[in-house]
């Protein structure tokens, strides 16, 4: 990740695993994120469904780059909040 002067987001297992904020939308995001908790490692963090809202709208406030750290591919916010929303839909 390293997209000069832009907000950057790094995903995996479904989740929040890094980032990079640099707009005031996007820390506000974050913060209201990691108000519920955070486990130490994306591995074992269980986001409910208010979590699992907050990270959305946390992708919805950035203005840079949303990685999958599984692929290194690029998403779209799109594709990005339909991995958050259904990682572990089923399990």
């Amino acid at each position: 990740m390293s997209n000069e002067g832009k907000d950057e987001l790094l995903l995996k297992w479904g989740t929040l695993k890094g980032w990079h904020l640099k707009s005031e939308a996007s820390r506000a995001a974050l913060q209201k994120y990691t108000e519920f908790g955070m486990a130490m490692g994306a591995m074992q963090q269980r986001d409910t469904p208010e979590q699992k809202q907050a990270l959305c709208d946390l992708i919805d406030a950035i203005d840079g780059t949303i990685e999958n750290d599984w692929t290194g591919e690029k998403m779209t916010k799109d594709e990005a909040k339909k991995y958050v929303t259904e990682y572990r839909a089923n399990a």
